[in-house]
């Protein structure tokens, strides 16, 4: 809170890249839409990579950990007046300025009524700002959750949050192996996001714990600390900010392999759908998928945008790993 509150007034206050790393091009439709918010929520802004799946016409999302609220911004106009969208973040003062532009950006946008909330509160307890069991279609955080000391609680209430077959889209820091109780308790490497990084291998087994289906890894990229004493304490660690899909799917939702022709119509992913790291869909195109990804586009929002044919080869996914 002091870090995110006090210490850093801007963006280019962060000591390391860890949160500033984007992981892929920014799209026209996103570009456009980043201009219209207002150039103080920017500026406070500390997230890494850009957490904006497709497909989100008229969707309920939540950010956790949104901060000055640039993501909910940019996302109230994606989701269209039909749509809404909840930020949660534990610092006041952030909370505070994201709620202070509510009413430019409603106008900006040309909505009648606000499509925006947001709530000072904790990730691991959204009960507590009143966020009922199966709300939301999407849960998303950017650079966020390696700041929890409690990684499982954050991902056991987004999962309740969220609807059948509903989607948590995150950006994260992970490590490439588990991190030592020095670093662990270093302030400033905290605070920068990597003293809190997951060992990657570690996301998949809480997944599984809690009830997703197997992380779909998106982009990653490495991180470069740039800062001759942190790289120090940090040693031969490494760190990637990587973006990753989980699928809330329903019981009895995998039923073998199929092939998936996906119709197009995604607004700004009409041609060509890069769903992660290991699908990419072409209008018209039959594409073999697992079990796995044949139950995630059946029973997600993306469930009319494809044609699901049971039986194809069993395209088993190879495990993406930072």
């Amino acid at each position: 809170q002091d870090y995110y509150g006090k210490e850093l007034q801007k963006s280019e206050d962060l000591k390391t890249n860890a949160c500033i790393t984007s992981a892929r091009p920014v799209s026209k439709l996103v570009r456009s839409a980043l201009e219209h918010i207002h150039e103080e929520v920017v500026a406070r802004y500390y997230g890494c990579g850009l957490v904006i799946p497709e497909c989100l016409t008229s969707c309920w999302i939540l950010d956790l950990g949104s901060g000055s609220g640039r993501d909910c911004y940019l996302l109230s106009q994606l989701v269209g007046e039909q749509g809404h969208v909840t930020g949660i973040d534990m610092t006041e003062g952030q909370v505070e300025l994201a709620k202070k532009h509510i009413a430019y950006h409603m106008d900006k946008f040309g909505y009648r009524k606000p499509n925006v909330e947001f709530f000072q509160g904790y990730m691991e307890k959204l009960g507590d700002a009143g966020l009922a069991d199966e709300s939301y279609d999407i849960v998303i955080s950017n650079c966020v959750i390696n700041l929890a000391p409690d990684k499982k609680v954050v991902l056991q209430e987004a999962f309740r949050v969220l609807k059948p077959g509903g989607e948590m889209y995150f950006s994260d820091v992970y490590a490439s192996q588990r991190l030592s109780e020095t670093i662990r308790k270093h302030r400033v490497l905290w605070g920068e996001c990597l003293a809190g990084a997951l060992y990657w291998r570690d996301l998949y087994s809480i997944a599984e714990e809690v009830g997703f289906s197997p992380p779909c890894l998106v982009t990653a990229s490495p991180i470069t600390i740039g800062d001759k004493e942190l790289e120090g304490i940090v040693g031969d660690c490494r760190f990637v900010s990587a973006t990753y899909r989980l699928f809330k799917l329903p019981g009895g939702s995998r039923t073998g392999p199929a092939q998936a022709t996906y119709n197009g119509g995604i607004v700004g992913h009409e041609r060509e759908l890069v769903f992660d790291a290991n699908f990419t869909f072409k209008e018209g195109e039959a594409v073999d998928v697992d079990a796995e990804m044949a139950a995630i586009l059946r029973s997600s929002r993306f469930a009319d945008k494809f044609l699901i044919r049971a039986g194809g080869a069993n395209a088993a996914a190879p495990q993406g790993c930072c």
